[in-house]
């Protein structure tokens, strides 16, 4: 029996007692990291590679959810769409660095309850600091998928992941199978930074090689991106060039070095499409990059598909957003000359 005098001093000390902590779960990153989240994510930050990691929260339909701004190099009118994905984005502060590393003051004021990017080491810092962080990364397509299921998990939406899931197997299923029924000749293909002859991405190869075309860098590399001379590009003299913006297909059309090439001489010169992000690298846009670059590369077989329409759709069930015909034509132009704003 607990005595009169024990009593009132047990119930100060229970007055006293910590609140019982949120309920909590354990999530896996890419890397197999074991990370503890809340129960319920309500704010989510996004840092490094911010266009390319809010596309696939995008994908989701969790835009609500982000809590920071774009970083000082997005903030240009290529990511014009970001502020039409998630308008409430525009007026909030960046939450890292100029070197993309995490803005660690920023982000305890924001209190996110969890953070997301595709850098190791700034997951590693912000889980020492106390904020769960997940390193979320892809090299291959079927890990796009997974990255949007690991969200689908973080978001309590299962579902919708798998929406997304079923729309990339989707698209991607039907550019094959005419492909494969009609075997037509593959086009030469480079998609490359004209001012550094680069091939950027290394995402590029398996996406050209889907739509039908034959990517002249696709040696076998492993490394994210790929340098090469000029005489190499003259020996290769791709019959389609793919650029990320319209400064670049202007400066090949200029540039007198490039006026042999196959591609130039027919004007075949494409600006990648641009709406969460630029479709040539990696964003969860990546299906409608094959069903776009099909179209481009084969444009009879490919007649009958209305791509427009495809990724008015693609939009409108994944990313929550109704866009009008003038915005997708803009996105499939290469996006915004000036900031997009919500139409």
């Amino acid at each position: 029996m607990i005595s009169r005098l024990v009593l009132p001093a047990l119930v100060l000390l229970l007055s006293f007692a910590p609140a019982q902590a949120a309920p909590a779960r354990v999530l896996h990153d890419m890397a197999g990291d074991a990370v503890t989240v809340p129960e319920r994510i309500e704010r989510v930050a996004t840092v490094g590679a911010v266009p390319v990691i809010n596309s696939l929260v995008f994908a989701i339909g969790e835009r609500t959810r982000i809590v920071n701004g774009l970083p000082e190099f997005a903030r240009r009118s290529r990511w014009g769409y970001q502020s039409v994905f998630a308008p409430h984005t525009a007026e909030l502060p960046s939450m890292q660095n100029a070197d993309r590393t995490p803005r660690l003051e920023a982000l305890l004021q924001a209190a996110p309850d969890v953070v997301l990017t595709m850098d190791r080491a700034s997951a590693d810092s912000l889980r020492r600091a106390g904020l769960p962080a997940l390193f979320l990364a892809w090299r291959q397509p079927e890990d796009v998928k997974k990255v949007v299921q690991l969200l689908g998990q973080l978001f309590g939406r299962p579902q919708a992941a798998q929406r997304y899931v079923a729309r990339f197997d989707d698209i991607l299923a039907r550019v094959d199978e005419r492909l494969r029924s009609a075997a037509p000749p593959r086009p030469r293909v480079l998609y490359f930074s004209p001012g550094t002859l680069t091939q950027p991405h290394l995402v590029a190869e398996w996406w050209i090689r889907a739509a039908g075309g034959a990517s002249v860098t696709d040696d076998g590399r492993q490394i994210e991106s790929r340098s090469f001379t000029m005489e190499q590009l003259l020996a290769w003299d791709p019959q389609v060039l793919i650029v990320s913006s319209r400064e670049d297909a202007d400066r090949v059309m200029r540039d007198r070095r490039f006026a042999g090439l196959d591609a130039v001489r027919t004007g075949r010169v494409l600006v990648a499409p641009c709406g969460a992000h630029t479709w040539g690298n990696r964003t969860s846009e990546q299906p409608l990059t094959v069903l776009w670059a099909a179209r481009q590369f084969h444009p009879a077989l490919f007649a009958d598909v209305d791509v427009n329409a495809e990724t008015q759709r693609f939009y409108r069930d994944l990313f929550g957003v109704d866009l009008s015909a003038a915005q997708v034509d803009e996105i499939l132009a290469g996006g915004p000359r000036a900031a997009a704003k919500a139409r």
